[in-house]
């Protein structure tokens, strides 16, 4: 009876602290837009900015809350986790090599597969938040799939379409 009585306290014990862990890392997190503070990423086009607004892009899952100019357009690439789009306002165009371009507008959402090019197209001042499931990296590519480095990409703005058989 005492070890039943040991084993359950001793699991209480455990699983309290564990249970006050867990608390401590879970707890709420508040940006305002007001307070975030926009910069240039390295290796993404100097017409968008972007302010983490939770998380560490470099470290894992992240949101990120960017702004980008009317015509700004991040060239052809990839990221090796997954990412997901979500519109406040303006509106966009997001085209991978296997479909057909994408039209978005505030409030709509998209899902990006990780390892899949696609090139994203701010039509109208965009605001958006960008969430990828892993540390956020970006390989560009250009009309072949071959990977280029960001300064190629970036300075020749490579808008010609991609190629429909490429591989990753």
């Amino acid at each position: 009876m005492r070890f039943a009585g040991y084993c359950l306290l001793s699991a209480v014990f455990v699983f309290g602290f564990a249970f006050q862990i867990a608390n401590a890392e879970d707890k709420m997190v508040y940006a305002g837009r007001a307070n975030s503070k926009f910069v240039n990423f390295p290796g993404l086009p100097k017409c968008m900015t972007g302010s983490v607004q939770n998380g560490d892009p470099s470290k894992g899952a992240s949101v990120i809350l960017a702004k980008s100019t009317a015509g700004c357009t991040v060239p052809w690439h990839w990221h090796t986790a997954d990412e997901q789009l979500m519109i406040v306002s303006g509106s966009a165009k997001v085209s991978m090599k296997d479909g057909q371009p994408t039209s978005l507008h505030g409030g709509d959402y998209l899902s990006l597969p990780g390892k899949n090019a696609h090139q994203f197209t701010c039509i109208a001042a965009c605001t958006l938040f960008i969430n990828p499931s892993g540390a956020f990296d970006i390989h560009y590519v250009d009309k072949d799939g071959k990977e280029i480095s960001p300064e190629e990409a970036l300075k020749a703005g490579t808008k010609k379409p991609m190629k429909k058989d490429m591989k990753m």
